[in-house]
């Protein structure tokens, strides 16, 4: 689990993310208008633990096909200026396979440093089981839902889903990234959705080997 620190019209602004290689982080896009560092290890955010590795971030790849106006592609990498020390407190998150599929009624889990209602916010690291549910869930309930690069997460009977200061965290079902935490309602009421990242293996994958072929010249 990474926080990653932004810098949004001169306030700086907590997100989430999650490290799939020693330097590559993968993220959401609609929140990196000026990522500048990452978190690695925290728990606390208020008070700087032992564990904390603090790197600055050194590119930022937005998929090229994002639209804020959807919420489709909702996926960034992260390069790191240099390589994270893996630890007990910092690992590394285990992508998907391309057919690996994520079904309707399978528990995972989703962590983030965002709001715990619509008026509190946290300092400490929460994590939440959640449900997958059926695509018509999201489809009724937001117009650009795409059943083929998104998920739809959160059991709408009850009051438990990721919100506002989540975004950029993984989803994480059988210890595998499915899915990152993409938007939802305003009001914190699942389900919401998530981008699924299954469907950007092939993107992932190709921008990542290019920037280490970068590296090596």
């Amino acid at each position: 689990m990474v926080l990653v620190w932004l810098l949004y019209d001169g306030n700086w602004i907590a997100s989430g993310g999650f490290l799939v290689e020693e330097d590559i982080v993968l993220t959401a896009a609609h929140v990196q208008e000026s990522p500048r560092y990452v978190i690695l290890g925290a728990h606390d955010i208020d008070r700087q633990e032992k564990t904390w590795q603090i790197i600055p971030v050194k590119k930022v790849i937005m998929h090229p096909k994002f639209s804020n106006a959807t919420g489709r592609n909702d996926i960034t990498i992260l390069q790191l200026k240099k390589k994270a020390q893996l630890t007990p407190a910092v690992g590394l998150l285990p992508l998907p396979g391309e057919s690996d599929q994520v079904r309707p009624g399978q528990i995972c889990s989703v962590a983030g440093w965002g709001r715990i209602n619509i008026n509190d916010t946290t300092n400490k690291l929460h994590e939440v089981d959640l449900i997958i549910q059926e695509h018509y869930q999201c489809g009724r309930l937001y117009p650009n839902y795409d059943r083929i690069t998104q998920l739809c997460v959160g059991d709408p009977q009850k009051q438990m889903c990721s919100f506002k200061g989540d975004s950029g965290g993984p989803l994480v079902c059988r210890n595998v990234a499915q899915g990152i935490v993409s938007y939802g309602s305003e009001k914190g009421t699942p389900p919401r959705v998530f981008t699924k990242i299954s469907s950007f293996l092939p993107w992932i994958k190709k921008t990542i080997k290019g920037l280490h072929l970068e590296e090596s010249h």
